[in-house]
């Protein structure tokens, strides 16, 4: 069985005709025909959530079949991981990677790209360091990229937009623009390699993630504005709405939610070329079709805008996953809960590659040959370092760490780590030795501080407030018992660093409370 895994990043699972809960931070319906048209040939799934979060993190999990941030933030592949592309190469399956996801590429990251037989960069998206000229990028592009009042001409955010504004410096058809090129890649590829016995295809947009940079009419489709007005953000700055740090203004806020539609509509007919080459190439009877996301985005919901610094909400977690397999129930919907992690093992499944006996991973084909109906109680995700967060499908459970926490510690093979969120340190602390409950390989320990999304304890019933309005914490105190077993259980399961436990004050003197 072939297997193409499509991952679009930051893809609100609510812009999806598929789903029926629509958007609730615009009143309009967003074009995505061909998503849609795939949802109707496949299995989708509506109760599946993200793990280990942001980017690297969630492709740590898809590609190595390991819930990761227990135990380390953004980091590479690790020298004990089996990745899939390893896995499926070594078994005589040709593998290929097709992305403009940069994070890839940059230092702290390696190991995601090395295992495929052949991989397709296209550059520029976002930060990656590629143009370096014109020296003064349009100044009413940079406008809709930048803060000129909060950032310094010299700090990496001013830097770094820069390069973006260089990079796309000259785009003028849509066919410029980075989902064009990945998704077209993409078909070419798929009808160049279809005498191949057998393939795996991995494709990773960035887009929809940010910058928000569409040609019309995509830039027009949603909102009345102009869409070169320079006092319209197409990269909204992380922040709170309610408080003003975002620093848009209602008529700003409006723009940029409207912009993230036009991304998700050109993504969506690009999307549409890969779809053209299966039905033309008659690939759907030999080829599994996996689409997904590894987080969504907010866009006001909650009085937030952006990912990292609040709640992990269902608006980030809760994430679209459509498969199609030609053994299929008929296709349909499937309730069961499920999480990022599980891919590894679904995509190994369908090529008959053997699995790894030490992952965190759980094959999703049960489910969607309809064998089983059931496959996880409850789920656990967050991003490392801060609050640890569980459902079970109906409730959300969110739990910070105390603000005397014991200090948390990072675990990885690199002496000098590098991520996103950090710098390369020449580190003088650490201790080595077989840390980690699923490989007897020693890693380097690094203590490391809790960072606060939030500081109370929260409980949400998504059955009956889906937008996540109302804290019920002290309301239900049944219920929290229940959701915090739940979560005591999972961390358990996992065998997750001491360290977390006394951190999370689920801590009295024995492993746990």
């Amino acid at each position: 069985m072939n297997v193409l895994f499509v991952s679009i990043d930051s893809l609100r699972r609510d812009f999806l005709g598929a789903y029926s809960d629509r958007p609730t931070v615009v009143d309009y319906d967003v074009e995505t025909d061909n998503l849609d048209r795939f949802a109707q040939r496949a299995t989708v799934f509506d109760s599946h959530y993200a793990g280990s979060l942001p980017c690297m993190p969630a492709r740590r999990e898809w590609l190595t079949g390991v819930k990761e941030f227990p135990w380390r933030p953004w980091g590479p592949v690790e020298p004990f991981d089996e990745p899939v592309a390893e896995l499926a190469r070594d078994d005589g399956i040709l593998t290929q990677l097709v992305t403009d996801h940069f994070h890839y590429f940059q230092h702290g990251s390696h190991g995601y790209y090395e295992d495929f037989n052949g991989f397709e960069f296209v550059r520029g998206n976002e930060y990656d360091a590629w143009q370096t000229s014109p020296k003064h990028p349009p100044e009413a592009f940079c406008d809709q990229l930048l803060d000129r009042e909060t950032d310094p001409t010299t700090s990496m955010q001013y830097l770094n937009r820069n390069a973006y504004a260089r990079n796309a410096n000259g785009f003028d058809e849509e066919s410029d623009y980075f989902a064009p090129k990945v998704f077209s890649r993409t078909a070419e590829w798929l009808s160049e390699n279809r005498d191949w016995e057998q393939w795996f295809c991995y494709v990773d947009s960035f887009d929809v993630h940010e910058p928000f940079d569409v040609p019309e009419s995509y830039a027009s489709m949603y909102t009345d504005e102009d869409p070169t007005d320079p006092d319209l953000p197409v990269w909204p700055y992380y922040g709170s709405v309610d408080e003003g740090q975002s620093e848009l203004t209602d008529r700003q806020l409006a723009f940029v939610q409207s912009q993230f539609a036009g991304s998700v509509t050109m993504v969506d007919r690009w999307f549409g070329r890969v779809l053209e080459t299966l039905d033309e190439d008659g690939l759907w009877d030999e080829t599994m079709v996996i689409v997904t996301s590894d987080h969504g985005f907010a866009l006001g919901d909650n009085g937030w805008v952006g990912k990292n610094d609040f709640t992990v909400y269902d608006v980030i977690a809760h994430t679209p996953l459509m498969i199609w397999h030609p053994e299929q129930a008929a296709g349909g919907r499937v309730s069961a809960l499920t999480t990022a992690v599980d891919l590894y093992a679904t995509m190994l499944d369908a090529m008959a590659v053997e699995r790894p006996a030490d992952t965190h991973s759980r094959s999703l084909l049960p489910l969607v040959r309809g064998t089983r109906a059931d496959h996880r109680d409850a789920v656990l995700f967050g991003y490392w370092g801060s609050s640890v967060n569980v459902t079970d499908g109906t409730y959300t459970y969110h739990r910070p760490p105390e603000s005397d926490s014991e200090t948390l510690c990072h675990s990885t093979t690199m002496q000098n780590p590098h991520s996103w969120f950090t710098p390369p340190t020449a580190r003088t602390d650490p201790d080595a030795g077989a840390y980690l409950p699923y490989t007897d390989a020693s890693v380097w320990r690094y203590p490391a501080d809790s960072w606060f999304q939030h500081r109370d304890e929260r409980l949400y019933d998504t059955a009956n407030d889906p937008e996540q309005t109302t804290n019920v914490a002290t309301d239900a105190p049944e219920t929290v018992e229940r959701m915090r077993t739940l979560l005591e259980r999972g961390l358990d399961d996992l065998d997750a660093p001491e360290s977390q436990w006394p951190r999370l004050g689920l801590y009295t003197g024995g492993r746990k409370q």
